[in-house]
């Protein structure tokens, strides 16, 4: 889970990330997308791939990737857990809000 959350840290990554919910594009599709070095976007994709939150396929001369959903189900359900929230559980109740205390005020 901790390169999913080092994956996630990343601005550009989660813009990739948002690109892809559309459906697979190729690398070339994605670079057009992004002011970048194809090595730094490159270095972008590896990180995505580490964490398995993205999968890349070679067709032909054409490499394409697409967004593995297995993996934010297991986050998911991995936060829930850290959380100690269960699917099914209710909302919490939210606390009553804090009123600040000012001594001019009181009397």
């Amino acid at each position: 889970m901790n390169e999913v959350f080092k994956a996630l840290a990343d601005p550009t990554r989660r813009e990739i990330l948002r690109a892809l919910r559309g459906g697979e594009k190729t690398a070339g599709e994605l670079a057009e997308l992004f002011p970048l070095t194809r090595s730094t976007l490159s270095g972008h994709f590896a990180v995505l791939r580490a964490a398995a939150l993205v999968r890349s396929e070679k067709r032909g001369t054409f490499l394409i990737y697409r967004l593995n959903t297995t993996v934010f189900q297991e986050v998911s359900a991995g936060l829930l857990e850290l959380f100690g929230v269960s699917p099914g559980d209710p909302q919490p109740s939210s606390p009553p809000p804090s009123v600040p205390t000012d001594p001019e005020e009181t009397p």
